[in-house]
């Protein structure tokens, strides 16, 4: 057993493994672009439970159904080797393994419990942050990220987690100030640029918002691609608000859906969002939904988010592909009542164990 950059125990004997892990906590943790370097760790160790588990974290990021099944094949792995994991890693386990399943709260559930004995798990913290946010929670994100302030001082990270949780609650005094530490401290801390971003334009500090940004996004050449869309697309509103269209638009062939992997459906939505703002302003967008329309097929049967599907259908009917509108609604609408169903059982059994 060894320990990894937080001083947190990993059940291997590989070196390599643990060099993946901590490459991999800091990608996700800064959004960065290598991700990838997680699947080291499973050449290196194929039967290390965290390990597996990460892999599976990092399939499931990236969404739909061909990730879902090789994270689950990851996670069968991973279960297979509990016996030899310790009390973080088996906690982990099951909040990827629930996350997979779809019941967030039970992945909430464990990343709780990981930050209760293991607060220095910040990728345990940041995943619970994810789902909090995905669920509506915004009191849950900060709670969170407070409750293991005290054991991450060091750490640059914790700053801009807390940064957004606090953007969330409407805290912004308090999130521009922990996102500034943040940058200070790590000027390529792209999730705290995110969280001031926030607050600046709630705040309506368009022309700020416009430098800063525009200042710091050199650094996101080294972001995950859907993150350097999406730090542009933030870039796009101060420029909205001031209505200057036509910068919005070449940002938006320049920097967002022209530099996007275009079957990607993080960054469809980036796309989808910002033409629809446009269009609300009364902007031609020209053959542009069309273009993006014609990329949204996979995305037909997925239903990650009930908030994505929306806009995916609406991106769908506005770039001309109503028969695949009218089949996403009817799979949306099977997927929920199939979804109820589960939710229906799940209650009878609660009821009848406490009858």
């Amino acid at each position: 057993m060894v320990k990894d950059a937080s001083e947190l125990e990993i059940t291997t004997n590989s070196s390599a493994v643990v060099d993946a892990i901590n490459g991999f906590v800091d990608q996700l943790l800064g959004v960065g672009n290598d991700a990838q370097v997680i699947l080291k760790a499973v050449e290196a160790d194929p039967a290390c439970a965290m390990a597996n588990a990460q892999v599976a974290a990092f399939y499931l990021f990236a969404g739909g159904s061909v990730a879902l099944i090789k994270a689950k094949s990851h996670l069968k792995v991973a279960k297979s080797d509990l016996k030899r994991a310790n009390a973080r890693e088996k906690l982990y386990v099951a909040a990827i393994e629930a996350w997979a399943n779809q019941d967030i709260a039970q992945a909430i559930a464990h990343h709780e419990a990981i930050a209760i004995a293991f607060p220095r798990d910040l990728a345990s913290v940041h995943l619970a942050q994810y789902h909090y946010r995905n669920s509506g929670n915004s009191q849950g994100m900060l709670l969170i990220a407070e409750k293991v302030f005290a054991a991450n001082r060091d750490n640059p990270y914790i700053y801009g987690m807390l940064a957004f949780g606090l953007e969330e609650c409407h805290r912004l005094a308090q999130a521009e100030e922990y996102g500034r530490i943040a940058i200070a401290l790590k000027r390529d801390n792209r999730w705290a640029h995110h969280a001031v971003a926030h607050v600046l334009e709630t705040q309506g500090r368009l022309e700020e918002g416009i430098s800063l940004m525009e200042n710091l996004s050199d650094t996101w050449e080294y972001s995950s691609s859907a993150f350097y869309g999406h730090l542009w697309w933030h870039t796009s509103l101060y420029y909205l608000d001031i209505e200057n269209f036509a910068k919005v638009l070449e940002i938006y062939d320049r920097r967002i859906w022209g530099r996007a992997k275009k079957d990607n459906g993080r960054e469809q939505i980036n796309a989808i969002a910002l033409l629809l703002r446009l269009e609300l302003r009364g902007v031609d967008v020209g053959s542009r939904w069309q273009e993006l329309a014609a990329y949204l097929q996979p995305r037909l049967h997925e239903h990650a988010l009930a908030f994505l599907d929306l806009q995916y259908i609406y991106a769908l009917v506005r770039g001309g592909k109503d028969d695949w509108a009218v089949e996403m609604l009817e799979s949306m609408q099977t997927s929920w009542r199939k979804r109820l169903t589960l939710c229906a059982a799940d209650l009878a059994k609660c009821r009848s164990a406490s009858s």
